[in-house]
């Protein structure tokens, strides 16, 4: 378990965090309300689960007026044009300025690449990377109209760089997280604007919850994570304040990967490759 924060190194910031009402999105909203930022909560959930992820929107802004910082929710299809533009002007509206955007919102659907639907492949890139750009241009364009700069935090996945069959359309998306990451850094840099990324290991969220109330399928996941351990959104959110923070001006276009070992790839701990 992370420990709260001493340090309140976010006060006075205003953050907007997609896909913020559950798992690492609603950490990431704890945890910078409890460094001191007011926190838009973007949500988006099917029709029939609309009164429950409300609720949960719900349930992490009133952890965020707890920490005696504002809070907003925003019901919004990051994929939808439209529907972002509006959501900034929301925020906006309400704030007059924003200091943090956090793209987090992103789902996954499991198919054999043979098999998948185009329509199932687009809906993942549309919201995991579509969103994401989106709502980087238009924080980008707010940063740049009212001047001195903006941070920008991606939540990518290891698989940005490790390939994940029968998920294409996510491997996909976070490889194309990596680069947006990357390029809207060099671009921007010099006007005081960070974007940085997070790769998040396997964590303990909702999305992996067939495998992690399993006892023997999540052993089988520990097994190949060298720390022999899931992840907890928790720790995922400390590194998402960090790069949000001051403590990383000077850090701009990488990935840190929160993987507890994963992407050095355990299986090479023994020299079966070398072995004579």
């Amino acid at each position: 378990m992370v420990e709260v924060p001493q340090m309140r190194r976010l006060v006075g910031k205003n953050a907007l965090v997609t896909g913020g009402a559950t798992g690492i999105g609603e950490a990431i909203a704890v945890r910078f309300a409890q460094e001191g930022a007011n926190v838009a909560i973007n949500y988006l959930s099917a029709p029939e689960l609309a009164e429950r992820a409300q609720e949960m929107a719900q349930q992490a802004c009133d952890i965020i007026r707890a920490q005696e910082c504002q809070a907003i929710v925003v019901q919004t299809d990051i994929s939808d044009e439209d529907a972002v533009a509006g959501m900034f002007k929301e925020v906006l509206d309400r704030w007059g300025r924003l200091d943090i955007l956090v793209n987090n919102a992103g789902i996954q659907r499991e198919c054999p690449s043979d098999q998948m639907s185009m329509r199932e492949f687009d809906e993942v890139v549309a919201v995991n990377l579509r969103g994401a750009y989106l709502c980087a241009r238009e924080a980008l364009r707010h940063f740049l109209s009212r001047g001195g700069g903006g941070v920008i935090v991606n939540d990518s996945s290891v698989h940005q760089a490790i390939p994940k069959p029968k998920f294409i359309g996510y491997s996909v998306s976070k490889g194309g997280m990596g680069n947006l990451t990357r390029t809207l850094a060099l671009e921007y840099a010099d006007r005081g604007i960070r974007v940085n990324a997070v790769g998040p290991g396997a964590i303990a969220t909702p999305m992996n919850e067939a495998w992690i109330n399993d006892p023997h399928r999540r052993k089988e996941v520990e097994r190949h994570i060298p720390v022999g351990r899931v992840g907890m959104p928790e720790e995922i959110a400390a590194v998402a304040a960090f790069l949000a923070s001051d403590d990383a001006s000077y850090i701009t276009g990488q990935t840190i990967f929160a993987d507890g070992g994963l992407t050095l790839y355990a299986d090479f701990r023994t020299d079966w490759s070398s072995e004579q």
